[in-house]
């Protein structure tokens, strides 16, 4: 879940798409194979500059504690081991849960049920998706010694004996809850448990050699927006009820979504990804083009599932995601296609809260 429940919205309300970078290829391929080369001409056009040394003066205390951009540098080991989980995606992993239980039908009020979700949560946010940010921080140390050289890992502010033991501690809790959800929800079989390792693994293979799926624009933000949506609804569903072959190919198909909320995260790391050698679909493509197949994978995808509530007889469902998908392609104008790079926060902040609720619109409307 870290790419299950991790991994699977940066994806990311604003910073949601910071997240969770975050979920099986049987087979290695070679990045030559996957990358798709596109005219490259506008990718120098975007290049922020990343500064020298961090702004602790005016840096933030709570970006520090969120793991955001503009982060205030801290010497408190434990702050900096919170930053290195960037709490700031785990809203998205939390809502995948809700959206489950939602789903499920069977959720009810009750403390069990509360408390049984409350664990789900911890597993999929903190432990899972905090297990995803770290390895990808450590494994993206060269790029953020270019795009953010103050960070945690490349500063030096923490040594790699204590990643080391952060990545295993938050994976080992993450599994432990997740064979207690099984135990609890009184499995046969501890698909929680496959979830959550199926997204650790997920989550290993974006961010590690030899694949490393966020070299290729296209799989690794595919991986990043199911790690966001279908995993973690995946583990609520499961916790409450039976997952279906209908709502898994639907979250799969919303993922698309979160393919596009990952790919808008990219456009600030042009130039490190360009140095470093990732296909990044704004290095791949060029930042025009890449901007439209952002938007178009986010609008496209909600308006076929909208489509599919209308066409499986829930008309007031389809016609409530398409009332929400109409501020999101407001503010794409507004901001996002304006300028991707200068205006990113504000597109995720305004934009990306009607896709949350437009997927738990779609959640309730596979519960009846």
């Amino acid at each position: 879940m870290a790419a299950l429940i991790n991994t699977v919205y940066s994806t990311k309300l604003s910073s949601l798409s910071n997240a969770f970078r975050t979920p099986h290829l049987a087979s290695s391929f070679s990045r030559r194979r996957l990358v798709v080369r596109a005219a490259e001409t506008d990718t120098n056009e975007v290049g922020a500059k990343a500064p020298d040394t961090a702004p602790a003066e005016s840096g933030s205390s709570m970006n520090q504690i969120l793991g955001i951009k503009g982060a205030k540098q801290e010497t408190d080991k434990w702050k900096i081991r919170v930053q290195l989980t960037k709490p700031v995606t785990w809203p998205p992993l939390v809502w995948g849960v809700v959206c489950g239980a939602a789903a499920s039908g069977n959720f009810h009020w009750t403390l069990e049920d509360v408390a049984k979700s409350i664990v789900c949560m911890m597993m999929s946010g903190p432990c899972l998706t905090g297990y995803t940010q770290t390895i990808n921080d450590w494994y993206d140390k060269e790029i953020d010694a270019i795009n953010e050289p103050y960070r945690p890992i490349p500063s030096g502010a923490v040594s790699e004996q204590e990643v080391i033991t952060q990545i295993w501690v938050l994976l080992l809790g993450g599994l432990g809850l997740a064979c207690l959800l099984d135990v609890w929800a009184g499995h046969d079989f501890p698909v929680i448990f496959y979830l959550a390792l199926g997204g650790s693994l997920l989550s290993y293979i974006y961010s590690a050699p030899p694949l490393k799926l966020k070299q290729n624009g296209w799989l690794g933000n595919f991986a990043l927006g199911s790690s966001y949506i279908s995993l973690p609804w995946w583990a609520g569903q499961a916790l409450f009820g039976t997952l279906t072959p209908d709502v898994i190919v639907l979250t799969l198909l919303y993922s698309i979504a979160g393919l596009g909320i990952a790919i808008v995260n990219d456009f600030k790391s042009i130039e490190g990804d360009r140095k470093m050698g990732l296909q990044s679909l704004p290095v791949a493509f060029g930042t025009e083009t890449a901007k439209w197949i952002c938007v178009g994978a986010i609008d496209i995808t909600q308006l076929s599932v909208a489509g599919y509530l209308v066409g499986s007889g829930k008309p007031y469902y389809g016609l409530a995601l398409l009332g929400l998908i109409a501020p999101q392609v407001f503010f794409q104008f507004k901001y996002f296609l304006k300028d991707p790079v200068k205006y990113d926060v504000q597109y995720q902040a305004s934009a990306q809260p009607f896709l949350v609720l437009g997927l738990l619109v779609t959640a309730l409307a596979t519960s009846h």
